[in-house]
Parts: C-alpha cells; structure tokens; sequence
C-alpha cells in the first residue's frame, strides 16, 4: 500500500503549486533552475530548510525531481504549459549564450591566416540572423569586425 501511495501523483497544495510556478517561470527566464535561496527570496520565505521541506514533499509527490549531487538540478515533471513560441524574441539566457557562439566564431576567422569568402559569408548570415531575433545592438557590435575580413579578402563578391 506504501508503494501505490508514492508512486501516484498528489496534487501539490496552494503553497507547492506556488513553489512549483516560481521553479517553472526562474527556469523559462533563466535556462537553469533557482537554487534553494533564490526560491527563498523570491517567495519572501524565512529560511532554506522551508524551501527544502516543499522541495522534498513535491519530489515525493512526483511534481519534481531532482539529480544527485548537482547545483540547480530542480526539473519540474509535468510543466503547467509548454513553452510556446510566439515572436522572434528570445530569452536573456539564450541571448548571451547565442552572442557567445558568434563571438567564437568571429575569433576563429580572425585567428586563421586567410579568410575564405566562405567564412565572411557565415558570419554575415549570422549577423543577420541576430537583428531577425531583436538583437540589433549585438549585431552592430560585430559590423566593424566583419567589415575588417571582407577588406583582408578583396576577392569578396
């Protein structure tokens, strides 16, 4: 009989479900989820052992899970919503993570000794790409930089 208690799924009480919001929304706005004492702030609760109590009930009650031994492992198990795409605009998480990949990129053209049409042109495309996802400011920051290849290769159409 234990073992049916635990393996069903108990609806969360008013304060979890609220818990179980704050996970959800930290997480949709951070890539990660919250550790213990940002949940504690963002819900004005008093102490960590409080968060850790709900955090454990929900585990319990199959709401969450939780990887052993790792930060900010807090997943919910059934999402009240799935995230929905519903402009170009993304979130500042994936934004620093997307400028970082193009950062990366711009290093390794700018470390090799020529620089093919090829090259110019992903780089482009991805600057491009960046305006089409409201990130004009970070595209800017790259134009000098790109405008700096295409004169080191003349041969550019």
């Amino acid at each position: 009989m234990n073992e049916k208690q635990t393996s069903t799924v108990v609806r969360p009480t008013k304060k979890q479900r609220e818990l179980l919001t704050f996970i959800e929304n930290f997480i949709t706005e951070h890539g990660y989820s919250p550790s213990y004492r940002e949940i504690m702030t963002g819900l004005n609760y008093t102490s960590v052992a409080t968060v850790s109590l709900h955090v454990n009930s929900l585990i319990k009650r199959g709401h969450l899970r939780k990887r052993d031994y790792n930060a900010r492992s807090l997943e919910v198990v059934n999402p009240s919503e799935q995230p929905k795409i519903t402009s170009n605009q993304i979130g500042a998480a994936e934004e620093k993570w997307l400028i970082g990949k193009v950062e990366h990129q711009f290093k390794q053209v700018e470390a090799g000794t020529v620089t093919e049409n090829e090259q110019v042109d992903q780089l482009a495309t991805l600057l491009s790409a960046l305006r089409v996802l409201g990130l004009e400011g970070a595209a800017q920051s790259f134009v000098a930089r790109l405008n700096t290849l295409k004169k080191q290769n003349p041969n550019e159409v």
